[in-house]
């Protein structure tokens, strides 16, 4: 392993032996995540003809693939990820390919289809939490391990972005579940090739007592995770909602939502450049917390290019707040739980994101849309003070255990 430069740089994270191979090779993976989504939402209208069922198919094939990634996660923690996701993902592509060509033609029985997502989802190999366990391995240095999970989160979020275009170019000359078996391809062929990079580690067998350092170790960046999760969830449904009940043309929309993800990209990359001097528990609830003020005051905007301003500082925070929550996870993580604990942060962004979307759309017509603002906000914040409650409770009991031990030399 080489010595890592004195002023880490993301070009030196991709000098790091193996690092341009394995992170392509995962990027090309997890852009599968990027397009199934929209493929099988189109695919199951299509071939149902009732936005209800696949409203219903998405909400099982997401349900799956979030709920039971920890245990995936444990999976590859226990048995290697060449052992563990192999067999994921030849049997994620291949209930894929299923319902791909369930959906191929209208008339496909909804039971089903729903049988083929849900399976699938549950399969689904846990690739982000793997590639930032294997971060951890390739880069032993923490100032140029932060600059490779920015790089991470960045590079994730766009995929997130190209993702759905990838799908609608598709769509011009192929019908809808032809996305499908896109992202079948997609995660079948970048897997394999993710698993047979030479800087793949083999299993880590969790040692005796690592669990409950890590369960509590985990409660901050887990609490962060869901609160972020939650508030963007709300912002989308509460942007569409501004615009609308101010009649401005909906087709702006994207235009602030756009701002969001342009903001957290370049907060993710400020964030992986900046050589911090507060510890990341603090980096942690500061960057929830700022998320959270600057969300409940878009409600108080003026006009819907301010929103857009406002949205665009919004996003300044959540690339660094998830970049730092999943550091953070992988310092209290024990050597053999690094991918499980990544996979708990990314399963409670995805709640919250799920849930969020729920609530907000109750409250909206309801309650004012700037209260709906500061309810959504105060998610944000409601997360960072469990963190920074659960981060104190824990240095006591950590001083508490030293103090004995102390007591008994």
């Amino acid at each position: 392993m080489s010595t890592p430069p004195s002023r880490p740089s993301y070009a030196a994270v991709l000098r790091v032996p193996h690092a341009r191979r394995t992170f392509a090779a995962a990027l090309t993976a997890r852009l599968s995540y990027g397009t199934v989504s929209l493929a099988v939402l189109l695919s199951v209208t299509r071939a149902t003809g009732s936005y209800a069922v696949s409203g219903a198919v998405m909400s099982l094939f997401g349900a799956a693939t979030v709920f039971l990634m920890p245990l995936r996660a444990a999976l590859v923690d226990r048995h290697g990820p060449r052992r563990a996701l192999r067999p994921m993902a030849a049997l994620y592509g291949a209930l894929l390919c299923v319902l791909a060509a369930l959906t191929w033609r209208p008339g496909a029985p909804s039971a089903a289809i729903a049988g083929a997502a849900a399976l699938a989802g549950g399969c689904a190999p846990p690739l982000g939490p793997t590639m930032r366990a294997l971060w951890a391995e390739l880069v032993p240095d923490r100032g140029l391990l932060q600059r490779a999970y920015s790089l991470d989160g960045v590079a994730e979020e766009l995929l997130y972005v190209s993702g759905p275009v990838l799908v609608g170019a598709l769509l011009g000359v192929a019908p809808p579940a032809s996305g499908i078996l896109l992202s079948a391809l997609l995660i079948v062929g970048g897997t394999s090739a993710f698993v047979t990079s030479p800087a793949m580690s083999g299993p880590r067998p969790e040692a005796r007592g690592e669990r409950r350092g890590a369960v509590h170790g985990l409660l901050p960046p887990v609490a962060v995770a869901l609160g972020v999760g939650l508030a963007l969830s709300g912002v989308e449904l509460l942007a569409a909602a501004y615009a609308t009940e101010r009649s401005y043309d909906t087709a702006l929309v994207p235009w602030v939502l756009g701002a969001l993800s342009a903001g957290s990209a370049v907060g993710g990359l400020v964030n992986g450049a900046v050589r911090w001097r507060a510890p990341a528990r603090t980096r942690l609830c500061r960057f929830a917390a700022g998320l959270a003020l600057v969300v409940a005051a878009a409600g108080l905007a003026p006009g819907l290019w301010a929103l857009t301003g406002a949205m665009a500082l919004a996003g300044v925070f959540i690339a660094p707040a998830l970049t730092t929550a999943y550091l953070l996870a992988d310092e209290t993580a024990g050597e053999g739980a690094r991918t499980r604990a990544g996979a708990w942060v990314n399963t409670a962004v995805n709640a919250g994101g799920s849930s969020g979307a729920l609530v907000t759309g109750l409250l909206i017509g309801r309650l004012p849309l700037a209260v709906c603002f500061a309810l959504a906000g105060s998610t944000a914040l409601l997360a960072a003070m469990v963190a920074a409650g659960s981060a104190g409770a824990a240095a006591r009991v950590g001083a508490g255990g030293a103090l004995s031990e102390g007591g008994a030399r």
